[in-house]
């Protein structure tokens, strides 16, 4: 009769047990699922002017903030201001010719036309009457045929200079011709646009913020030259800080545009919550900013989400590490 030990019979339970502790603290020790690793990313703001000139005030620096139309910086624009005063002075004398046509000729003009027509009237009143008289004399035969011709004749003159007097006036009044005038429009309304255009160059030469934001970088220093287009300053206002992160293939097809994440950051308390604005359409094998070992090799793709409040964001900075979570 073989002899009964106790102890022996528990070992098989104790070692289920065991096994079963190293499971639960095995499973408790894995990361919960759908969190991924990404970073910060940035859209920045790059503020140029469309035309070259040497850098003469930058009112801003590297790391400070700025308000919606804060001044940033200022082109030199001596040339510009002389293109503006030219172009002012071209309009105005452009405006006085078409007003000078359509006015007519002065009142001067025409007070001296004016006297001419009475001084005519005048003559052929008197000339009127001379003729009646010739005529009588000329019906009982005490004067020539010739001297009667010479009456009327005078007469038809002095008339015809009053006709011609009246149209004068009424020509005189009417100003220029419709053609002119037209033709004086045009150049009104070409150099209303050279004004427009050197007012533009003007302007262009200083630049303000479009939004709050922060002054990222500063590109040159007073007394550089500018090539047109380039860049002076470059902005990061708070609502263009995005989160990208990577995902893997097989929890990719589950993510769509909107869908809501939480971004949990280090150094912040609470996690942000930000809205997938992209997905992106191409594979990738190793994120570019994450080399461990457990994620090397997958085939993972990019994902970008904007922060739903853009003002909480304002403390962050492109680069930043960030965990994001699908939110429950």
């Amino acid at each position: 009769m073989k002899n009964y030990s106790p102890a022996k019979s528990f070992r098989p339970a104790l070692l289920l047990a065991a096994t079963a502790a190293v499971l639960l603290v095995a499973s408790c020790a894995r990361p919960p699922e759908h969190r991924y690793q990404g970073y910060l990313e940035g859209e920045y703001i790059y503020v140029s002017s469309p035309l070259a000139g040497r850098l003469e005030t930058l009112s801003v620096t590297k790391g400070s903030r700025v308000d919606a139309g804060a001044p940033l910086f200022a082109l030199e624009r001596s040339s510009e201001l002389a293109t503006q005063r030219q172009a002012a002075d071209q309009l105005r004398s452009a405006q006085a010719r078409l007003d000078d046509l359509k006015k007519g000729s002065r009142p001067t003009e025409l007070a001296t036309l004016e006297a001419r027509l009475d001084q005519a009237r005048a003559a052929a009143e008197l000339s009127k009457l001379d003729l009646n008289r010739q005529a009588g004399l000329f019906k009982g035969h005490v004067i020539s045929e010739s001297d009667y011709d010479r009456a009327r004749l005078t007469h038809e003159r002095n008339t015809g200079t009053v006709e011609e007097l009246t149209t004068q006036i009424a020509t005189a009044k009417l100003g220029g011709r419709t053609d002119a005038i037209t033709a004086a429009e045009s150049e009104v309304a070409a150099a209303a646009a050279a004004k427009e255009r050197a007012d533009w160059s003007v302007e262009q030469k200083s630049q303000s913020a479009p939004h709050a934001a922060l002054v990222y970088d500063a590109l040159y220093r007073p007394g550089e030259f500018v090539a047109a287009g380039l860049p002076v300053v470059s902005l990061l206002p708070p609502e263009n800080l995005k989160v990208r992160f990577f995902v893997p293939e097989a929890e990719f097809a589950a993510l769509k545009a909107g869908t809501s994440v939480q971004v949990n950051i280090t150094g912040v308390a609470a996690p942000l919550t930000a809205r997938v604005s992209y997905l992106s359409p191409q594979p990738e094998y190793t994120p570019p900013v994450l080399y461990n070992r457990e994620n090397r090799s997958k085939l993972v793709f990019m994902v970008e989400a904007v922060f739903a409040d853009g003002a909480l964001a304002r403390d962050l900075h492109p680069g930043q590490p960030a965990d994001v979570t699908l939110a429950k």
